[in-house]
């Protein structure tokens, strides 16, 4: 089976003339403000929505009734070009900075020359935070038409394919099937869509296969998508070499939660491993870094730098175990060792260390939720303060204070379980707990030195003025601060790691990757590398139909993060 007709992408009505929603059909988007209280509290509750009702949304079993094609790419001369990106739908810059280096014809880095790939390969989190029709137009449909919204005249049109990951599941799917896999789209731009479900398979040169899965978030496999594969393993042999992509590199996350390699370990051993054909390479996203553990059999590389905030190589491990040694598996395990990240280890530190300056200034909303909390435990304190210590008065008074300091150690301890919450555990509670006591305590010394100036003796209303226009800025300025602290201190422990790089909304040190797979089946792998994005874009109304609609304004440099890495038949 192979893909179906092909259908002509359609042909754009116009070339816009500046950056306006109306001119371009899409509003470019900027990142999200992860720690804005609005996004806090619903990260938190679609976290728990997804763990609880993952289940009940699940739409994959209803894909059993879609059209199961295994898709083939081969180009003129036998050989194949295609590229792996993950997680792109956030902001614009950054989204459209790498979408804009995949759109073009070829990209020269170091002395190579590369063609643009007959194929593209989403690896998941097309869209942040949450999945619906619009936010799919603004953070990622938008920017890839612009990137490329035609193909020349003789070319062939390239494909893309869409993986899943966690951010597209909040909504079961419903939204990604909609977009990707439904008929009322055939393309984005000058790509076409081909496939009819969440996962798909796709035919190489050379006997190479692409199998990307969907396991829900690292959760299972469903029934009829092991069928699926199972059927395109029939044509397996030992001469066979496959990449398997996956939404999240649990290879790598298996060091500290065992358990989320299982279905990729089941899938492997279930469905490859019968025909001895070889698992050379396992691609992912979800982690928003470049990173490449290897040993002489496999290469197992992530690859999240599509647009979204930068997540840190520092904490890596330098060699894990597949699978890891705590999850119960007949897999015999093999030791794989780090051999090159991007961001660099040094450079992905002084990010971390940078959460003091980048906290406060890109988050005035979270200052201003702190400082508030602050501010009313201020006022709940000068209530006890100023009734009479012993009466009913004071025992009313004591009310508001315990509520707003039971309120803190509640979030705080809410707060070191947000992301990665499977992870549980002592240093989770512990550290959370401490978190709330260091803030109660800047509470008392900030109501204590409150009290000692003159300000808090102000006639009413000026003196709540103050408390509110002073004491709230400068409480709000020093409560962030000190949760940049802990931030620093608990990702030492691998707790709120994620938190401490989505404060920042780091942009810079992007990545992607271009494979070629040669007729002799020769794989190479070329790991690209964007240090600094694009922040400022011209339109280019009198280009031609194939063009990008924008063109950065500051250079936009593609280089090679290391060497080709090459996997010989």
């Amino acid at each position: 089976m192979v893909n179906g007709p092909e259908q002509a992408a359609p042909t754009p009505a116009h070339r816009p003339r500046d950056t306006t929603p109306a001119e371009l059909g899409f509003t470019p988007a900027s990142p999200v403000a992860w720690l804005s209280p609005v996004q806090l509290a619903g990260t938190g509750l679609r976290v728990a929505l997804s763990s609880i009702q993952g289940g009940y949304l699940d739409k994959r079993e209803l894909q059993a009734s879609f059209p199961d094609e295994v898709h083939r790419e081969t180009g003129p001369d036998g050989d194949c070009w295609i590229d792996f990106v993950a997680d792109l739908g956030d902001g614009f810059d950054a989204t459209y900075s790498i979408a804009y280096l995949l759109a073009q014809p070829q990209l020269t880095v170091g002395e190579h020359v590369l063609p643009r790939g007959r194929a593209l390969i989403l690896g998941g989190d097309e869209v942040y935070p949450t999945p619906n029709a619009e936010r799919y137009e603004n953070r990622m449909v938008g920017p890839y038409h612009a990137a490329l919204p035609a193909v020349a005249p003789g070319e062939d049109h390239p494909n893309m394919y869409a993986l899943p990951g966690n951010h597209d599941w909040y909504d079961g799917l419903t939204a990604f099937l909609r977009l990707f896999t439904g008929t009322r789209r055939t393309g984005i731009g000058g790509w076409r869509l081909p496939q009819h479900r969440s996962y798909f398979a796709v035919e190489l040169p050379g006997d190479w296969w692409l199998l990307a899965v969907d396991d829900q978030d690292s959760t299972y496999i469903d029934d009829p998508q092991l069928a699926y594969f199972s059927r395109v393993a029939a044509n397996f042999g030992p001469q066979t070499k496959v990449i398997v992509a996956s939404a999240s590199p649990t290879w790598v996350q298996g060091d500290d939660v065992p358990g989320v390699y299982a279905s990729l370990d089941y899938f492997v051993r279930s469905v490859i491993a019968p025909t001895e054909a070889q698992v050379r390479v396992m691609l992912s996203g979800d982690w928003h870094h470049y990173a490449r553990y290897g040993n002489d059999e496999r290469e197992l590389i992530t690859c999240g730098g599509g647009g979204a905030y930068l997540f840190p190589t520092h904490q890596l491990p330098e060699t894990i175990e597949v699978p890891p040694a705590d999850l119960p598996s007949p897999t015999p395990r093999e030791t794989f060792s780090l051999r090159s990240r991007f961001p660099g280890k040094r450079l992905s530190q002084a990010y971390a260390a940078s959460i003091f300056a980048r906290l406060p200034k890109d988050n005035p909303s979270f200052i201003a939720m702190v400082g508030t909390l602050h501010t009313a435990i201020l006022l709940a304190a000068s209530g006890v303060i100023k009734s009479d210590f012993g009466s009913p008065l004071q025992k009313f008074a004591l009310v508001p204070l315990v509520f707003l300091m039971s309120l803190v150690m509640a979030g705080t301890y809410a707060f070191a379980h947000l992301s990665d919450s499977v992870l549980g555990g002592l240093r989770r509670r512990v550290l959370g707990v401490l978190h709330g006591i260091a803030h109660l305590g800047l509470a008392a010394l900030g109501t204590w030195a409150w009290w000692i100036l003159p300000l808090h003796a102000w006639p009413w209303p000026w003196s709540l003025i103050a408390e509110i226009g002073i004491y709230g800025v400068l409480s709000g300025l020093a409560a962030t601060e000190l949760v940049a602290v802990y931030l620093l201190i608990a990702a030492r422990f691998n707790v709120n790691l994620n938190e401490l790089f989505s404060a920042q909304g780091i942009v810079d040190s992007k990545s992607f990757l271009r494979l070629h797979v040669a007729a002799d089946g020769t794989l190479t792998i070329y790991p690209i590398g964007v240090r600094k994005v694009s922040r400022s874009w011209r339109v280019t109304p009198e280009g031609q139909p194939h063009e990008s609609w924008l063109a950065p304004q500051d250079k936009l440099h593609a280089r090679l993060i290391e060497n080709p890495i090459v996997l010989k038949p």
